[in-house]
């Protein structure tokens, strides 16, 4: 059995982010949880262990594309899904920091599939 692969998951939707930690937990994901891009790289840079990142796009202090591009700064191959009720015009490519694999998702996104990507992104089929 491989370990848990350890999310981070920035998302500023209370309400969305307990569903889907729940769902991840019970997937056997770890998930570290944070309310927004800022809190996630303040997150990362304590430190904090992750195998793959999980964010929203529009969120308060800083959103999604900035949240990828300070991480990847740093990790350019971390995987990265994308969950957004509002894609951008040119898609998953406008958002592409780093070479690392990236997923985007149209909210509302059932579990199943948010799983699906997380574990295609990270190499688990």
């Amino acid at each position: 059995m491989a370990a848990a692969l350890r999310v981070l998951m920035a998302e500023d939707e209370p309400l969305a982010a307990e569903v889907i930690e729940e769902g991840l937990v019970e997937a056997g994901f770890e998930v570290l949880a944070a309310n927004d891009g800022q809190e996630a790289v303040d997150l990362a840079a304590n430190g904090a262990g992750f195998d793959l990142l999980l964010t929203d796009l529009r969120m308060p202090r800083l959103d999604g594309k900035e949240l990828i591009a300070r991480l990847r700064a740093e990790r350019p191959d971390l995987p990265v899904v994308v969950m957004t009720g509002f894609p951008p015009p040119d898609g998953a490519a406008s958002l592409q920091a780093g070479h690392g694999p990236l997923r985007l998702l149209t909210k509302p996104i059932g579990i199943t599939p948010l799983i699906a990507a997380l574990r295609d992104v990270a190499g688990q089929d």
